[in-house]
């Protein structure tokens, strides 16, 4: 069984920044695709990032440039490192798990990694950008 946690979220101005963390407790995930999600106020859940089990890293086009993703393995952790925030940003944001180390992209190499790729969720941290 693995269990994720998120932490770091909370209430910044448009133009700040903050950090995301996902601790996993369980078996390690060191072999495994993270992603994180987002799902903005009545929209469905939407892919922000995806890191690989190698190290690679892929991005939605609205974050690409203001976000970053990192693991620690020795640590079992994720992070998300968020620039730049704009309101639109907004929403709880979840970290996952995939089920296999999935490409995290579609044939062109863009990012491209659905939720059903995924088996283990984090309940979430709320992203609040304010205008």
């Amino acid at each position: 069984q693995v269990m994720l946690v998120e932490s770091g979220g909370g209430l910044v101005q448009t133009g700040g920044s903050l950090k995301l963390s996902c601790t996993a407790s369980g078996r390690s995930f060191s072999w495994y695709a993270i992603g994180w999600f987002r799902q903005a106020p009545g929209k469905e859940r939407e892919g922000v990032s995806c890191m690989r089990s190698d190290g690679s890293t892929y991005y939605a086009d609205s974050v690409k440039g203001r976000f970053t993703i990192s693991r620690d393995n020795a640590k079992n952790a994720v992070f998300l490192q968020m620039n730049s925030l704009k309101p639109g940003d907004t929403g709880p944001y979840y970290c996952a798990r995939s089920v296999v180390d999935i490409s995290c992209s579609d044939v062109s190499g863009a990012y491209y990694s659905p939720p059903i790729e995924y088996d283990y969720w984090g309940q979430g941290t709320q992203v609040t950008v304010s205008s």
